[in-house]
């Protein structure tokens, strides 16, 4: 039964990862602006536009349903991600020109850190999920799987634990975790001395792509905003000036 299975999951996969008819995106950040300001071991997160797509952002109640790190090897070679037909590869950054997209970057990571980051990402490229598991990715067929809301987030984690098993923040989490960097550590209180919180590392398999949104230990970087943004110079399609509200009277 597992070629059976295999093939299923294979279909199954091809239609989760299908576009939706309805896209909206907003003020999308113009490519060269986007490649100026990306470093490497930045995470991107992106809205994505994909069947799956759709149950992930109702799952985390987030804007965001795909992670992507930031290489910088080359154009074909920007990113490195993780999806359920192609396993861990890498990805050009236009492949999400057209998306509204949020670059989250971690804050004050060495250079041997950042490298280690970087090589343990290179190193996952090629491992694949384990698409025989239909009933891990039959769960997504429903946009809005009936799910109470303190169960959505196991719901992600796919698969039984195969260590070849790769998701787009799974992969990323356990990258930064190789060097005890923070994303959203579990808080046990304080330390017997009092002074320091003693925190403990959230198991990867239950990163979403929100975990690195809300993270205190990434700066959200916008592009816009970090080559010089003057409000002042925005070209209006609207001349007229809007009009001035009467003052309050107090009789």
């Amino acid at each position: 039964m597992t070629p059976i299975r295999t093939r299923l999951g294979r279909v199954l996969a091809r239609y989760l990862e299908q576009r939706v008819a309805v896209y909206e995106s907003f003020d999308v950040t113009p490519h060269d602006e986007l490649c100026a300001e990306m470093q490497p071991a930045d995470v991107l997160l992106v809205e994505g536009d994909t069947r799956i797509s759709t149950a992930i952002k109702y799952l985390t109640t987030s804007t965001w349903s795909h992670a992507a790190f930031f290489v910088g090897d080359g154009p074909d070679r920007d990113l490195i991600e993780a999806d359920l037909q192609g396993g861990v590869h890498y990805a050009p950054l236009s492949k999400y020109g057209h998306m509204n997209t949020r670059i989250c970057r971690p804050v004050d990571l060495d250079s041997a850190a950042r490298d280690r980051v970087v090589g343990h990402m290179r190193a996952a490229v090629g491992k694949m999920y384990d698409l025989k598991n239909i009933v891990d990715l039959a769960r997504y067929l429903m946009p809005r799987p009936p799910v109470p809301r303190r169960f959505r987030r196991r719901m992600l984690a796919l698969g039984s634990g195969d260590p070849t098993r790769a998701l787009c923040s799974t992969v990323i989490a356990e990258a930064f975790q190789c060097v005890r960097y923070p994303i959203l550590p579990l808080n046990h209180g304080l330390a017997p001395d009092g002074r320091a919180e003693i925190l403990h590392i959230r198991h990867h398999s239950l990163f979403v792509p929100r975990d690195f949104d809300l993270s205190p230990y990434f700066r959200i970087v916008k592009p816009t905003i970090e080559r010089g943004f003057d409000y002042r110079g925005l070209v209006w399609g609207d001349r007229q000036t809007p009009p001035i509200p009467a003052p309050i009277r107090h009789d």
